[in-house]
């Protein structure tokens, strides 16, 4: 069990992507604190994993506010007293494509706030923690949109590149100190969040044909790279975004 005795945390952890990897950590030993913002969904990941013999916590967050976000690293100390491993996955997208033009004020800065602002204040917090407890690994979801172009998604793209200079500046920061920081790339993935955009005419043959895969991935499929770039076969990489897109190029 490569992550026995280990305590990972899982932001954005209520579904899809986050739901997914909660649970693969917990199947290879893990112990789970699982952070949502629906309080009702996260527990609901919780208790998937306690019913097949897994161990775990949720908890209400939102990533936008460094005072959940200081919260949310304090029980997780105060309940298990250490943690090795973050994956900091809560993220919002656009749930239209519009031009940069046309997008509006307050859809630009609820992305921001998110995606950008919210890994940083976790990396933050997770970092000083782990900085006490000489070492750990941190995965962020970056994106295959932080790699490249997005057009009609610009506030998406712009904070998923960001994302990925948070985490390669990070990365060289504290790599001496035993703390490992990298990110995924991912492509199309069947989760609620694009949802919307599918539901859309039109959208779901654009996105089906933008693959050269031929199909979306599944959350499970990312779930297996987050959790192995987390684990001692990964040791030695520190830095870098990860594509799991099925050959997508935007």
């Amino acid at each position: 069990m490569p992550f026995d005795g280990k305590v990972a945390l899982v932001t954005g952890a209520g579904s899809g992507m986050g739901r997914a990897t909660s649970i693969m950590f917990a199947k290879k030993g893990a112990i789970v604190a699982a952070a949502d913002l629906n309080m009702d969904e996260a527990e609901a990941t919780s208790r998937a994993i306690r019913e097949n013999g897994g161990a775990a916590m949720s908890i209400q967050l939102d990533v936008r506010s460094a005072a959940q976000v200081k919260g949310m690293i304090d029980k997780v100390l105060e309940k298990f007293g250490k943690m090795d491993i973050a994956f900091n996955n809560a993220g919002v997208l656009v749930k239209q494509w519009l031009t940069t033009a046309d997008e509006a004020d307050e859809v630009f800065n609820t992305i921001i706030d998110t995606n950008l602002k919210g890994v940083r204040l976790c990396m933050k917090h997770e970092i000083a923690a782990m900085l006490k407890q000489k070492g750990g690994v941190i995965v962020n979801n970056a994106s295959i949109s932080g790699l490249s172009p997005s057009p009609h998604q610009s506030s998406y793209c712009a904070s998923k590149h960001a994302v990925m200079g948070l985490t390669n500046s990070a990365a060289v920061e504290y790599a001496a100190d035993n703390i490992r920081i990298v990110a995924v790339c991912a492509g199309w993935v069947d989760t609620p969040m694009i949802g919307p955009l599918r539901s859309v005419p039109g959208n779901e043959q654009i996105i089906q044909a933008s693959v050269p895969a031929g199909r979306l991935g599944t959350p499970e499929e990312v779930a297996e790279l987050v959790t192995w770039l987390a684990s001692d076969a990964a040791s030695y990489i520190c830095a870098g975004g990860f594509p799991i897109c099925g050959g997508l190029t935007l």
